[in-house]
């Protein structure tokens, strides 16, 4: 196992951000969901609430693995996002929900320094020298 490098702490913070997001749409979904019908439409809100939380565990499985081996939580992060704020930018453009392309504008926003991050090179780790003869 390799110790946890900026890439790895990146998919660490959003992994757990995730599976808590995930976690608080299963045990509390909000009553009224205007701007996410197109999503609810296809998949219910306790399924999402799963695959957000399934999003999470790839990610922080991810960020113990190698630079290259880690392309699955770079992957599933930014993906989960993509229906969230579609349907919050359909609902906006339908007129069935005027904050939607805010809500969208900051679902696209969270996940971009995800896809800045995985373009990251890990940098080298430094050798320590011994000094003992």
């Amino acid at each position: 196992m390799r110790m946890l490098g900026r890439r790895g702490a990146i998919l660490l913070s959003y992994g757990t951000v995730w599976a808590l997001y995930g976690y608080g749409v299963l045990i509390s979904p909000l009553p009224n969901q205007p701007g996410l019908a197109l999503a609810t439409d296809l998949l219910p809100l306790r399924a999402w609430g799963w695959l957000w939380i399934a999003t999470g565990v790839i990610a922080l499985f991810s960020a113990w693995l190698p630079q290259g081996a880690d392309w699955a939580g770079f992957l599933a992060l930014p993906l989960i996002v993509l229906p969230w704020m579609s349907s919050y930018l359909a609902a906006w453009l339908q007129g069935d929900f005027p904050r939607g392309w805010i809500a969208g504008a900051v679902w696209a926003a969270i996940a971009i320094p995800v896809l800045v991050a995985a373009g990251w090179p890990e940098p080298p780790r430094v050798k320590r020298v011994s000094t003992t003869s």
